[in-house]
Order: structure tokens, then C-alpha cells, then sequence
């Protein structure tokens, strides 16, 4: 795939991260292996997982940023055929919940057909009767043992797979900036993201307890292996995953155990099949979707010292909640130059990318570097370019005096966070004393965003006698902190347009 036809394909998925790529320790994940002749292990986790195995994967939806250049993009679309996104159908998304329909944890399902070693195009010494067929669970660490007791208490009755955990023997890799999984060497698996390309491209190496007879190596020598093949093209990150996920708005692992599928979004990953048969906690799974109402997800949200000027597109949303978008559009309207329409109806909130939201929190931080004001207009005269270039530097110092005070309280901001942000404390408005969400994750490293399980209502996501919806006004106190912030919430570039009325995808 050429670099343009790349950058032409990327625009369906927004902005990807910068290039870089890791090694997972055991920690962060683990895998897991269901191994078994012939369809043993399909069938035993068919019972298990949210996901239906015997049907092919969906790809990620496919979403375009706002702001993308529109109308270049359309003469690109119509002068180069978009080529393709490979997603390997052989490795999906999942959950796996309790009796309760309660999620017990995430996962990234692999399925290895007829092979003994990873990669080796199918070519392994066949056992008589049927194929050998292996799963290699890719799990977070923090529920990697609960899914394994989860594994072997459902394994009584099925005696015909055998249940590991390999994470001695294999490793989980992630590499940035990319849509091409093709093309993998001998001895690792790799394939793109199915929740969405944007945490990048999964990668395994190692081999299976079976195989460590023969073939056993360390962590650190996998992880060594790996970083001299990639290290010229895409250079060592440690910590990259974290902070685009959570950027993203993608919650795992224990940070929504006991919570629902659609609470947390796992519907929007492709991991809930609402077509399959009978498996474990499918009851309020299919309730939920077919006669519930979603009152609260999973979203990403920026904290703000209340102080902070806020961004344009958070004013945008709060107009559009408070006075209507049909008010707003009027050509009288004191706000009708800051809506930037394009032909499409703004979401409630601002739809963003992780890089995007980067973006934003690096502005909010001080971050960002300031443009050089060296060069000059040969064209110009000498008097012009002098007065200038003063009033540039003079500009710029200014500038940098203003990003220094915002680095400062910024990591102030960071400090107090700390303290108060994390797993279970409340999120309660200062105005009427009520709860408006629970923080479910730690801000992602270097930032003020966190997971939380927002009430939709109050995100301007789902109708309400009462009002609510977003307002840039909004001051929070989470948990025993006395500080006050702000949130700006706002909605993943993955997600689909919410139905207002059922908090669920828009039909």
C-alpha cells in the first residue's frame, strides 16, 4: 500500500498515534490458551463469551474526523479507489461475564487452526482424527487469574480442552502508527486492533507450553528480539498503550468488572453479538439492548481547573444543549459564527480522536510549542521586517511567560488529581450535591483525563424531564477532595450517533 493510498485509508478511522512500539510484561497482559481437537474449543468458549465464534468478526466502524479537510478529501475519494483495511478475522473482541451478566473481564481471542507454532502458515505435524485448534486469550493482567478460575470452573463438564496460561512462554507486543499487519515472520502473530485501529497493531511472539520443551525463552530476550526488528521504523514507547486508550475511551480489565457489556460500550467494540445462542450472563446482556435504557457509560473526560478558558468546541456543545441548534443556526444569532456546520449536525458533545484529545490537553497544559518567529520575508522591507520581528519576540515572550504559569498550574492540577481520582471515587456537582458520574481509572499518564461512568443525561447524551445536559459552568468535587474542577466530557471517535431517547445506537 502506498504511503498516499495509507494516508487516504487512514482518514476513515481519524488521526493514528505517532509511530512506536512496546512490549506488554505479564502485568499489563497475559495469555491465556484453550486448546483442543477439532471444534472442543470454539464450542467451550462459545458458551462463555459475548462474542459468536461461528460467524466472522465485524470490522471497526469506520468514522471520519470533523475537520478533516472535507472537500479535499471528496477530490481525493474521487481521483484514488480507498484500498482496503485487512482486520484478520481470525482474531476478534469478547467479554466474559458471571451468571449475573456482569463482566468479569475483556479480552482479544486469537484462534491458531492446525499449527503447532505461531506463524507457521498451517504447516505443523497433524495428530490423527480432527485438527488441533488453539485460542490464545490476550488478557488484561489485573483479571488474568479470575478469567482462568472462570476457565476451569466451566472445564468440569468438558473434558476434552486443555486450559493454560502460557504468558511464560509468549509475549504481547503493540505497534503505533499503522494499518498494515500483513507480511509477519515466522514465530509471531499479528493483526490489527479489531476494536478499532487506533490501539494499533497486535502483535504475539513465543510459543505454547508445548512447545517450551524444545523451545523455551525469557521475557527480556523476546522483548530484546522484538525491539532490534522494529526499532528502525518504529521506535521504543513503554507507556504509549495506556495513555490511547484512555484517550480513546477504551476501559478494561478490572476497571469494568461488575459492570454491564453496554455500560460499558463493549456493544460499540464488536464484542457483544446480540444474534448468537445461550451463553453465560446473555440474559441482562439481551435485556438491556432490546428493552432497557442505557442511562450510563463509560466516557472519557478532561478535569480543568474552573479557572481555564475552555476550548471552542465545548462552548459549541453547551450552546447547542442549552438554546437549540435550530436557535443557534438562525442568521441572527449572536453564536452563529462559532458553529462550523459542513453540511452535517454537530454531535452533543465534541467527537475526538485520542490524538485529537492529545491535542487538547497539551493546549490546556501548556504544552505546545510556540512557532518560530526567526524567519523572514525577504520581500519585505528592512524597516517592516525589524518592527516585526520585535513585535514577534515581544509576542513570543509573552506567550512563553503565559505557558510556563499554565505548565505550572497544570502540574499542580496533576498532583491534586492524584490524590482524589481513582477507581470508585464519586464525581458530584458542586451546584445541587448530586452524583453525575464515578471515576474508573487513573488519569492516563502526563494528563488530566480519566474513565468515568457518566450519567448520560447529564452529558446532553439522553433526554430528561429534569434538563441536565452539559454546561461549561459545571463545577465537580470527586470523592473526599475539597478542590473544585471542571469536566469536559467528550465522545470517542468509535462510537455511533446515541439514540437520545434509549442511551443506545441510533437506528
Amino acid at each position: 500500500m502506498s504511503k498516499s493510498s495509507l494516508s487516504l485509508a487512514a482518514l476513515q478511522y481519524g488521526k493514528l498515534w505517532g509511530r512506536g512500539h512496546e512490549t506488554f510484561p505479564k502485568s499489563i497482559r497475559r495469555i491465556l490458551s484453550v486448546k483442543g481437537q477439532g471444534d472442543a474449543p470454539t464450542q467451550f468458549l462459545q458458551g462463555l463469551v459475548t462474542c459468536d465464534l461461528f460467524s466472522d468478526p465485524k470490522p471497526p466502524r469506520a468514522t471520519q474526523e470533523a475537520n478533516h479537510g472535507q472537500q479535499q478529501q471528496q477530490q481525493q475519494q474521487t481521483e484514488m479507489e480507498i484500498p482496503p483495511i485487512r482486520f484478520d478475522p481470525n482474531m476478534r473482541s469478547a467479554c466474559f461475564l458471571d451468571p449475573k451478566g456482569r463482566i468479569l473481564t475483556d479480552a482479544l481471542l486469537w484462534k491458531k487452526a492446525n499449527s503447532n507454532n505461531i506463524n507457521d502458515g498451517g504447516g505443523g505435524h497433524s495428530s490423527p482424527g480432527p485438527n488441533p485448534v488453539e485460542y490464545l486469550i490476550d488478557v488484561p493482567g489485573d483479571s488474568a487469574d479470575i478469567l482462568l478460575d472462570h476457565l476451569r470452573k466451566y472445564k468440569l463438564r468438558r473434558t476434552k480442552v486443555n486450559i493454560q496460561d502460557v504468558s511464560d512462554n509468549v509475549s504481547v507486543h503493540c505497534v503505533y502508527g499503522t494499518l498494515n499487519a500483513d507480511g509477519a515472520p515466522p514465530g509471531y502473530l499479528a493483526a490489527l486492533d479489531p476494536r478499532h485501529p487506533s490501539l494499533g497493531m497486535r502483535i504475539i511472539s513465543g510459543c505454547s507450553n508445548d512447545e517450551a520443551k524444545n523451545q523455551s525463552t525469557s521475557f527480556e530476550s523476546r522483548k530484546e528480539s522484538f525491539s532490534k526488528m522494529m526499532k528502525n521504523f518504529f521506535p521504543e514507547s513503554n507507556g504509549t498503550y495506556e495513555v490511547i486508550r484512555k484517550l480513546g475511551g477504551v476501559a478494561e480489565g478490572i476497571e469494568i468488572q461488575g459492570k454491564t457489556a453496554l455500560e460499558t460500550n463493549q456493544e460499540f467494540l464488536n464484542a457483544v453479538s446480540f444474534q448468537k445462542g445461550c451463553y453465560i450472563g446473555q440474559e441482562l446482556t439481551a435485556r438491556s439492548q432490546h428493552i432497557g435504557t442505557i442511562r450510563k457509560r463509560v466516557l472519557p473526560i478532561i478535569l480543568v481547573d474552573t479557572q481555564i478558558q475552555i476550548p471552542q468546541p465545548w462552548i459549541v456543545a453547551h450552546k447547542i444543549q442549552e438554546y437549540g441548534l435550530s436557535s443557534i443556526m438562525d442568521k441572527d444569532s449572536e453564536f452563529r459564527d462559532i458553529v462550523d456546520i459542513e453540511g452535517e449536525i454537530p454531535p452533543p458533545l465534541p467527537k475526538l480522536s485520542a490524538p485529537a484529545a492529545g491535542g487538547v490537553v497539551a493546549l490546556l497544559s501548556g504544552n505546545l510549542s510556540l512557532p518560530d518567529t526567526t524567519t523572514t520575508n525577504t520581500t519585505t522591507g528592512s524597516n517592516n521586517v525589524a518592527n516585526s520581528l520585535g513585535k514577534a519576540k515581544e509576542d513570543t515572550a509573552d506567550s512563553q511567560k503565559h505557558m510556563e504559569l499554565l505548565k505550572k498550574e497544570n502540574q499542580k492540577l496533576l498532583k491534586d488529581m492524584e490524590q482524589v481520582a481513582v477507581p470508585g471515587a464519586k464525581i458530584i456537582n458542586k451546584h445541587d450535591g448530586k452524583t453525575v458520574g464515578q471515576v474508573i481509572s487513573r488519569p492516563a499518564p502526563g494528563t488530566s483525563v480519566v474513565l468515568a461512568q457518566m450519567r448520560l443525561d447529564e452529558m446532553g447524551l439522553l433526554e430528561s424531564e429534569k434538563g441536565g445536559g452539559f454546561r461549561i459552568t459545571n463545577k465537580v468535587l470527586i470523592g473526599d477532595g475539597t478542590r473544585e474542577f471542571r469536566y469536559l466530557p467528550y465522545i470517542p471517535l468509535w462510537w455511533p450517533d446515541i439514540d437520545a431517547k434509549t442511551g443506545k445506537e441510533k437506528l
